[in-house]
């Protein structure tokens, strides 16, 4: 029924219970490749099980069902395995690994591809919100401080500021996660020597970091996860509840182009809602709960915890759900979303000149000193409010000739008066491109081995 929210985009096939599955088997399959290259068993029989972790071959809903008798469903998936694998190398199966190494690895596994289409997505809003930074740095409107006017700012700058929260979190879910491998207790005792050798080929098969020691009940990587993912939320959340503040009717500065049906009422036809950017917050809302569940979590007594390792498996799932939903539906709503410039100045010109009280204040100081001026446009403000009338005529009959009506007015012209704007939203795109390249060089480094 929620899925179409809240399992938005490609998030939902890299988290569910088939892609679980997927990444417990790899994890059983590159254990036996590391136990063979540290000579530990042969490589036949590492063969053999690696071939018999195919998902298709198990049945999830089965295996889940009979996670209730053990508490955790790599029990019932090793004894599947090794029924499916047969003959001398059944032995070997699960061999020196506990349930919860093959679990907190496949997490890793879960989280990295996870992490992958939400960076890829994440690096499409950043293009979107890079091109309208630079396309709107002259798109004039208002600055909004507690929901009211403050000074003027332009769209562009808005729409850095957003590019740089947006690019900043996507950064953090690229984090390298540690492989999982620690034994019954942490002391990989049933590998002997040859344990630390085992750990260290098991990381390099799943191309994950190698941990300095097993972190069981060190649940750090995964708060770091937890953080990432929430950061991420964040930015989402910020970027989708400016979208729909924008996009009211009584604001109208921003509009998300749909097709047929698309932002539509069941009651109102006239309505055009920015479904996107309303679904977006909706998936990152739920971000603080779930992260909320995964630090909890972290105080794990002894070696292996009774109860915290487990209640993490499920937040952390729906976190990287709607951590994916999130981003997916504020890509959809950046590639939807059309500029106003015109309504944009019009709001900035209701208030006849307000926001640009500061200026003049400061322009004043030299010849009448802070407060004094301070006072005088305090008033001058009060005046043209309770009045209707237009600031720049009552601070022009108030200044008597310390300004004149064009000087005023000069100053009062919210184009005079950007500050560090366009610098900003230079940095901002300059940050971005930089990050792609990064990323670029990453993916190239990759393919090429």
């Amino acid at each position: 029924m929620f899925g179409g929210m809240y399992a938005h985009g490609r998030v939902g096939a890299q988290v569910g219970d088939t892609a679980w599955l997927h990444a417990l088997l790899d994890a059983e399959a590159a254990l036996a490749r590391a136990c063979a290259r540290a000579g530990v068993i042969d490589a036949a029989h590492a063969e053999a099980i690696g071939a018999c972790c195919v998902p298709e071959r198990f049945d999830a809903s089965e295996i889940g069902r009979a996670a209730a008798a053990s508490g955790n469903p790599v029990v019932p998936l090793v004894r599947e395995l090794t029924r499916a694998v047969g003959g001398d190398a059944a032995r070997h199966v699960h061999y020196g690994a506990t349930s919860q190494d093959i679990m907190d690895t496949a997490a890793v596994l879960v989280s990295r591809r996870a992490s992958a289409v939400i960076q890829d997505d994440a690096a499409a809003v950043a293009d979107g919100l890079a091109a309208l930074a630079d396309a709107h740095r002259s798109t004039l409107m208002p600055g909004r401080t507690l929901l009211q006017q403050a000074l003027p700012t332009t769209f562009g700058l808005v729409a850095a500021g957003w590019l740089q929260a947006v690019g900043t979190a996507s950064q953090r879910l690229g984090t390298p996660s540690p492989a999982q491998l620690g034994g019954a207790a942490g002391t990989l005792a049933s590998l002997g020597e040859a344990g630390p050798r085992v750990a260290a080929a098991f990381a390099d098969e799943l191309g994950l970091a190698e941990p300095v020691l097993p972190w069981h009940t060190d649940r750090g990587p995964i708060a770091e996860l937890t953080g990432a993912l929430a950061r991420m939320c964040g930015a989402v959340g910020k970027v989708a509840g400016d979208i729909v503040l924008l996009a009211q009717t009584e604001v109208g500065e921003v509009i998300e182009a749909g097709g047929a049906g698309v932002g539509g009422s069941s009651a109102l036809p006239h309505k055009r809602n920015p479904v996107a950017a309303v679904s977006a917050r909706a998936c990152a809302g739920q971000a603080p709960g779930l992260a909320a569940a995964l630090y909890a979590a972290q105080a794990q007594e002894y070696q292996r915890a009774a109860g915290a390792w487990q209640s993490e498996w499920l937040p952390m799932t729906q976190l990287l759900r709607v951590t994916g939903s999130a981003v997916a539906w504020l890509r959809t709503s950046v590639e939807r979303l059309r500029v106003d410039p015109k309504r944009m100045r019009g709001n900035l010109d209701l208030t006849g000149g307000l926001p640009l009280a500061e200026r003049v204040t400061t322009d004043l100081t030299p010849d009448l000193g802070r407060l004094p001026a301070h006072d005088l446009v305090k008033a001058a403000c009060a005046e043209a409010v309770e009045s209707g009338r237009d600031l720049a005529d009552v601070l022009t009959e108030r200044l008597d000739g310390r300004r004149t009506a064009a000087q005023v007015a000069a100053l009062l012209d919210p184009a005079g008066y950007l500050g560090a704007a366009d610098t900003f939203i230079d940095r901002a795109i300059a940050a971005h491109r930089s990050r792609a390249a990064k990323e670029d060089d990453k993916a190239e480094e990759k393919e090429h081995g």
